[in-house]
């Protein structure tokens, strides 16, 4: 075969697993957001089936694991039945029509940005998958450092329930280069920034000196911003001086617009006016001092033995209107302090995007449960905080067998309070962060069992077939050790009898075209059992 054939089958091959990938997550939207709650959906050992109520139209797609919380692992083409016994394969863009006459027909609005999202979204996989370099072209030599830099840029699909899982604005050319998928590294951008106009607080200068800033000018302090985000802000009318690339490098985390230096082990939450899946990812102003107010307050909520918080001490900005948010830069600690000679630290959701085979699955998966469920249910039921420990918020450490000996949660812009456990509001911490019991509850359990256990208790099933029954059971040993230690919580007491899990509705809310902390939750099967 000629090379121009070689790269043509490349083409089509790549172009065929995003398509199915991209299907895969629409499907994967549909039934647990819409038919599942209905009532229109169905799977066995083979596939699944739903149906589009509005349109009386059903779909199938082929499962090659069924799950008892319905997410379950997809093959081959989603069909339309289009006869008693005739199906025909649906591409990304035939489904997503489908899916926008429906929830226009079932809403009684529109949308007309979903079809290009999920489009794009599609598009940016296949572009990924075909430009993605083989190997890491800037290893640092450190084995546990490079695997903990390739777990972060590894996830090409993205969110396996979200309806535009790689959807970015901006066109694919503007973020080539800071994709974290293509395994990219680049240098900071640096500001001056006027004393006057500095806004800061926690020891930010030692902090980023490890990143080998430039020495800014007589009465200006330095700034670092993410590169691309200086494409994307207008020239700041106020006197912030450039002073360009500089410092070592950093790798892109799979966030796209959070930082980590492997050369100073430090982390760099920058300002992205970019929208990625949901969300505008940009520090709001409140989220900059909520950072460092929440790390103190955190500071004195203790942890269990082998759970630990990766804190956000400090945060610098432009203190004029527009610019904070422009700029607002978070510093977050890095991972050397928490790792022991021959430990690894992977992110989680790395864990969860490919079958698992540890060679005793059962007992693997009984340490992971025991560190991270105890930590999350204590913090949010005996200390009002709610730790939204999903996939891409904790980093699991491994042992030189790739057992897990310790978690590490981050991000504290995901942490909230439950206001009915904090009658004295702390000092520092924005309103922003407080949630109302229900939502503190609604979070809890959809980022740690719907999103977290359920992604890794299905990698694991993936690789030991028929053995995630057994798994669910040994979490709920594990949360009924944590009830009956912390007085049998109704909570916990309601979530052991069998009431329905809580799942966040990534198709729903893109749909609305709602900010994410609006985001609509929908029941799911609660696999301990008991009713729907």
């Amino acid at each position: 075969m000629t090379g121009t054939g070689l790269r043509s089958r490349r083409h089509r091959d790549t172009d065929r697993r995003a398509d199915l990938s991209a299907a895969h997550a629409v499907f994967g939207c549909l039934l647990r957001e819409i038919a599942l709650p209905d009532g229109d959906a169905t799977a066995t050992d083979g596939e699944a089936r739903l149906r589009l109520r509005h349109l009386d139209v059903t779909l199938r797609c082929a499962v090659t694991r069924r799950s008892p919380l319905g997410a379950h692992r997809y093959a081959g083409p989603v069909q339309r039945q289009v006869g008693d016994e005739q199906w025909e394969d649906l591409d990304t863009a035939r489904l997503a029509d489908l899916v926008a006459a429906e929830l226009a027909a079932r809403t009684g609005q529109a949308n007309e940005e979903f079809l290009d999202q999920v489009r794009a979204s599609r598009d940016a996989v296949a572009h990924l998958l075909a430009e993605r370099p083989v190997r890491d072209p800037a290893p640092t030599g450190d084995p546990a450092v490079d695997s903990y830099v390739e777990s972060e840029q590894s996830l090409v699909f993205g969110h396996p329930h979200h309806p535009a899982p790689k959807w970015r604005s901006g066109d694919p050319d503007t973020w080539r280069c800071y994709a974290p998928e293509l395994r990219t590294a680049f240098r900071l951008h640096w500001l001056a920034v006027p004393d006057e106009l500095v806004a800061d607080a926690g020891p930010f200068d030692p902090l980023v000196a490890a990143l080998d800033p430039p020495r800014p000018p007589a009465g200006h302090r330095v700034l670092p911003v993410h590169p691309w985000q200086l494409t994307l802000v207008p020239p700041a009318p106020y006197p912030v001086r450039r002073l360009g690339a500089a410092g070592v490098p950093v790798r892109p985390t799979a966030s796209v617009r959070t930082l980590y230096s492997p050369a100073a082990d430090l982390f760099v939450k920058t300002s992205l006016h970019v929208r990625i899946t949901n969300c505008l990812r940009k520090n709001a102003r409140y989220e900059l001092g909520g950072a460092v107010a929440l790390t103190a307050l955190l500071s004195r909520i203790p942890l269990p033995a082998g759970v630990a918080l990766l804190t956000e001490p400090a945060y610098r900005t432009v203190d004029t209107p527009g610019a904070d948010e422009a700029y607002g830069t978070i510093l977050r600690t890095g991972l050397r302090p928490h790792l022991r000679p021959g430990e690894t630290p992977v992110l989680a959701a790395a864990l969860a995007a490919a079958p698992l085979t540890p060679p005793d699955p059962v007992t693997w998966w009984r340490a992971y449960v025991g560190l991270l469920v105890p930590a999350v249910l204590r913090c949010w039921l005996a200390h009002g905080v709610v730790h939204e420990a999903h996939l891409q918020n904790v980093v699991v450490v491994l042992d030189r067998d790739h057992r897990p000996v310790r978690m590490l949660l981050r991000d504290l812009e995901g942490v909230k309070l439950d206001t009915d456990r904090w009658t004295v509001w702390p000092d520092g911490v924005p309103s922003q962060a407080g949630y109302r019991p229900q939502a503190a509850r609604r979070r809890v359990v959809y980022c740690l069992f719907v999103n977290h256990l359920a992604g890794i208790c299905g990698a694991l099933a993936d690789g030991s077939t028929g053995i995630e029954p057994q798994l669910w059971r040994e979490v709920r040993a594990v949360v009924a050790a944590v009830a009956a230690d912390l007085g049998d919580p109704p909570e916990l007491g309601r979530l052991l009898s069998g009431e329905p899990l809580t799942a966040k509705a990534n198709l729903l809310v893109r749909w609305r075209r709602e900010a994410d902390r609006g985001a609509p939750f929908v029941p799911v099967p609660n696999p301990f059992g008991g009713p729907r």
